[in-house]
């Protein structure tokens, strides 16, 4: 069985979907900048890990709900 989320970003063209596949987490971003990324991960907090440096608290000076929001979703997965 398939566990999906979908993480939006900004709009439905900057968003994240993750995929349980097993022991196997799927994140698949999709940007209007730079296309579709893949990556896999064994586990959550190697999904976390990679999240928290994505998405640099800096990146989001004045934007901190926005952050929250994603760190969040991801911690749901």
């Amino acid at each position: 069985m398939i566990k999906k989320h979908e993480i939006y970003k900004k709009d439905k063209w900057n968003m994240m979907t993750v995929e349980v596949q097993g022991r196997y987490i799927i994140l698949r971003e999709i940007s209007d900048q730079w296309g579709e990324e893949t990556h896999t991960f064994m586990s959550r907090p190697a999904l976390v890990q990679w999240a928290e440096n994505r998405f640099s608290k800096e990146e989001y000076e004045g934007e901190e709900e926005e952050w929250q929001r994603i760190m969040n979703a991801i911690k749901q997965v």
